[in-house]
């Protein structure tokens, strides 16, 4: 067990809440006027981690808090007291937790294994408002770039080919039999692979899931990478996000999907190591459970 004085501990967490705030106070602003911001709104609205507990800050597992302050964590779920402070317990890393860690860690070890596809040119987001008219697009708030004859013009000359099933899940039903790939939750596994923005966003869920037992440093930078990855999946999308700020990768044209597979290889880049550190984190603490 290692321990952390109060200065250090209390500098980590005050960091921490500075860092992801910067998200997560304008989301929760915005929300409190009810409105809505296409790209920043999707990680609290399509992810289940709350604002305040993407806030929290917590050490992770074999870490002992020092200072009479630290006792304040033991109102949270899975701290107690040990002899030099608080720290969480190994017991509270249930059964079930150890489940979602075995299921995570395999996904996680199988994606690494591949090497990164970058040529599927955001297309998933097109796919999911082919042959939608007013109404019935997701974001109907937001124009369509080239309107939606253009759009579905698009989606028709070019191969599609999305093998992550959460994206898949939303395409329209004229652009499913499109797909080169029809993915399952239960092939997931099988066709998952580390250039896909989706499944580098993804890294920030499984940190979440297994919060409050990975260091919330590791949180945070997952989810920062989800951020960015965010913002390049919403540009290369159909809708003109212009007056928001976001400039379009134009993959309708040789040019942007040159751009896109450059910021997509990026991407995977930036997520390889994250990916290895979460392989790390399930494999430690399924060590501990076993």
């Amino acid at each position: 067990m290692r321990v952390l004085g109060p200065d250090e501990w209390g500098e980590r967490e005050r960091a921490h809440v500075a860092r992801v705030s910067r998200w997560t106070r304008p989301y929760l602003e915005r929300r409190s006027r009810g409105e809505k911001h296409p790209v920043e709104d999707f990680l609290f609205q399509y992810y289940s981690h709350r604002p305040t507990h993407l806030e929290r800050w917590h050490p992770g597992l074999g870490v002992v808090l020092a200072g009479a302050e630290a006792r304040r964590f033991l109102a949270r779920p899975g701290y107690v007291r040990v002899d030099d402070g608080v720290a969480l317990d190994e017991a509270a890393f249930t059964e079930k937790k150890a489940d979602t860690a075995r299921y995570f860690l395999a996904l996680l070890e199988k994606t690494a294994s591949r090497a990164p596809r970058l040529s599927c040119f955001g297309l998933h987001e097109w796919a999911m408002v082919y042959r939608q008219r007013a109404g019935q697009v997701r974001h109907d708030q937001l124009p369509l770039r080239l309107g939606g004859t253009g759009t579905d013009a698009v989606v028709e000359s070019l191969e599609i080919r999305c093998g992550h099933y959460d994206a898949f899940r939303f395409f329209t039903e004229p652009a499913r039999p499109r797909n080169t790939l029809q993915p399952t939750r239960a092939t997931q596994a099988q066709f998952e692979q580390p250039g896909c923005l989706h499944a580098n966003m993804d890294l920030y869920k499984i940190a979440y899931k297994l919060d409050p037992f990975v260091p919330s440093e590791l949180l945070a930078d997952c989810f920062e990478l989800a951020v960015r990855i965010r913002e390049l999946d919403m540009r290369a999308s159909p809708y003109d996000l212009s007056a928001l700020g976001y400039p379009p990768v134009r993959v309708e044209s040789a040019s942007g999907r040159a751009e896109y597979a450059r910021m997509q290889g990026e991407f995977a880049r930036r997520a390889a190591p994250l990916r290895n550190k979460l392989i790390a984190q399930c494999n430690h603490l399924l060590s501990l459970h076993n």
